[in-house]
């Protein structure tokens, strides 16, 4: 290479990958940057009130059971949320809801996507009889309505043993929301996986003799791994609300505070005059919600090639 060469590689713009490309876009959206902040700051309470657990610190949203104050104190500067019926604290008790929530939205989330990515990935990358089965199954899945399908597998789950281990709380829950949430995630990867299978790097792939499997794993599901990335933070919202809707049933957290029994417990006092309960709960989720839908609009925006804005 003479000097002209390399006097001209190093004028030529450096070129980016996806991941960086997308990054950097992600980075240009303040009001997502926003949202990821506030991700960030539910994400770290999760994690502080994880580590008071284990530690058995009895400091903060840990304290939750603890009695602060009378029965039904409005909110004041001693106690920003008031106190409930037994004179705990609102704040505390909303705090710990965090750590329910988010518990809850994760494992679902990664219950319903190691479900469902494979058997896409697989309907959608062999086709025939296999195919067939998988698309039964999700058609069959799909046709039921949502929420009663959630509460059916909410209550057989509900106080069973798995592996000797009793399905109690936010278990039986996040085991009831992933096990049923799966339908999505794998029709858009079967999708997905049928476009990306003829393509000249996957037939570059079976000329050197790679397995399927290996074509599967190391080849096709890196290309589409975005769609799973985008696909988990939208869902995230979603399992929230589920999770909200079945401890406001019942169904859920019983022995711990949770936004839906939080609001469940507060459904009755709202006529007395008795609003501050159910106001900390509904804007803990109002807030989380609201960042999640921005911040996983932004990442599809940032990161589907077909969605980019120049």
């Amino acid at each position: 290479m003479n000097e002209q060469d390399v006097k001209l590689k190093k004028e030529l713009p450096k070129g980016r990958g996806l991941w960086a490309d997308g990054l950097r876009r992600l980075r240009r959206r303040r009001l997502a940057m926003v949202s990821f902040g506030i991700i960030i700051v539910y994400l770290l309470l999760t994690g502080f009130v994880y580590v008071t657990e284990i530690f058995d610190w009895q400091i903060g949203p840990a304290r939750w059971d603890e009695k602060v104050g009378s029965e039904y104190e409005p909110p004041s500067t001693a106690n920003i949320f008031g106190t409930d019926f037994l004179g705990r604290s609102v704040l505390r008790k909303t705090l710990y809801g965090v750590k329910i929530s988010i518990t809850v939205a994760f494992w679902a989330s990664v219950i319903s996507l190691g479900i469902g990515v494979p058997l896409g990935a697989i309907a959608g990358y062999f086709r025939g009889f296999v195919d067939e089965i998988i698309v039964w199954l999700y058609t069959t899945l799909g046709s039921i309505p949502y929420i009663l399908l959630i509460l059916a597998f909410a209550l057989v789950l509900r106080e069973k043993n798995l592996f000797g281990y009793k399905l109690t709380g936010i278990t039986a829950v996040y085991l009831a929301i992933g096990l049923t949430s799966w339908v999505g995630i794998c029709r858009l990867i079967r999708g997905e996986v049928i476009k990306h299978k003829n393509r000249e790097y996957v037939l570059a792939a079976r000329s050197y003799g790679c397995a399927n499997s290996r074509i599967i794993l190391k080849h096709i599901i890196p290309n589409v791994f975005h769609i799973i990335i985008i696909n988990f933070s939208l869902r995230f919202v979603s399992f929230i609300q589920a999770e909200v809707i079945l401890s406001f049933l019942g169904l859920g957290e019983k022995t711990r505070p949770s936004w839906g029994a939080m609001i469940d417990t507060a459904r009755l006092d709202l006529p007395k005059g008795y609003w501050w309960e159910m106001t900390a709960a509904t804007v803990a989720i109002f807030f989380i919600s609201l960042a999640l839908n921005i911040f996983g609009d932004a990442l599809r925006d940032s990161l589907d090639p077909k969605l980019r804005i120049q």
